[in-house]
């Protein structure tokens, strides 16, 4: 896992002072920058990717919490406050840790490691809903009065037939009562290509072009429309 950027958020410069000698005794903690208000904080948000914030509650103009309840998508946050009386309001807004000063080291370290496990969590969730899943991804689509399961992987192009589509598939042909436009839109755009008013094709079938035709298996070609012809070009052979 990458280091894990943060910012301190302290309108006294003690406060500050401990908590970035506290960061730099953990390896997986980057400190961006000491703020010393929240507006000072913002601004590093705006223009930083932060994922963690030590957060004091009483500040002038903008309390800590007043500051959190603003943020659309705050960062993971650790509250350090003098204050006991915050606690409740503090989990409520999904905090990941409360420390009341004096912040011992140990106390400290021990907030940073639930931060680095919610944050490793949060990451892989991210990379699992990034992740391409092709392989299992389906079509239902309904031919001759039953609805039919196509996987995405197992076609190989769609044809349009007037106020019908023909599936192409490497298990058969299938037939549906439906809008090639509409077939496009269900469809992932990183895996298929309409190339002309009639054809969408699957791009890991295409194996090249050739006199204005996309090559597929072989006998197979299919024709490549006039306005599609660009962008099928700059896509598959660029």
């Amino acid at each position: 896992m990458p280091k894990i950027k943060c910012l301190i958020v302290d309108d006294e410069q003690l406060g500050r002072d401990m908590l970035e000698s506290y960061t730099k005794r953990i390896e997986a903690l980057e400190l961006v920058h000491k703020c010393k208000s929240a507006k000072e904080a913002q601004e590093w948000l705006n223009k930083t990717d932060i994922h963690l914030i030590f957060l004091d509650i009483q500040m002038p103009r903008l309390s800590g919490i007043d500051f959190l309840k603003q943020l659309e998508n705050p960062p993971t946050v650790i509250f350090t406050t003098a204050y006991a009386n915050y606690a409740l309001e503090s989990y409520e807004l999904d905090v990941i840790d409360y420390l009341l000063k004096p912040i011992s080291f140990e106390r400290f370290e021990k907030a940073v490691s639930k931060a680095i496990g919610q944050l490793a969590i949060q990451s892989k969730a991210n990379a699992f809903d990034q992740q391409d899943h092709f392989e299992e991804d389906f079509l239902m689509i309904h031919s001759e009065h039953k609805h039919i399961k196509i996987l995405l992987k197992d076609i190989i192009y769609i044809e349009s037939l007037k106020e019908y589509v023909r599936y192409h598939t490497t298990q058969g042909k299938i037939m549906e009562l439906n809008a090639l436009k509409k077939v496009a839109d269900q469809l992932p755009k990183e895996h298929f290509m309409r190339i002309h008013r009639s054809y969408i094709v699957a791009l890991n079938q295409v194996k090249g072009y050739q006199s204005g035709k996309l090559v597929l298996q072989e006998p197979l070609e299919l024709p490549v429309g006039k306005t599609y012809k660009k962008e099928v070009v700059d896509k598959l052979f660029k």
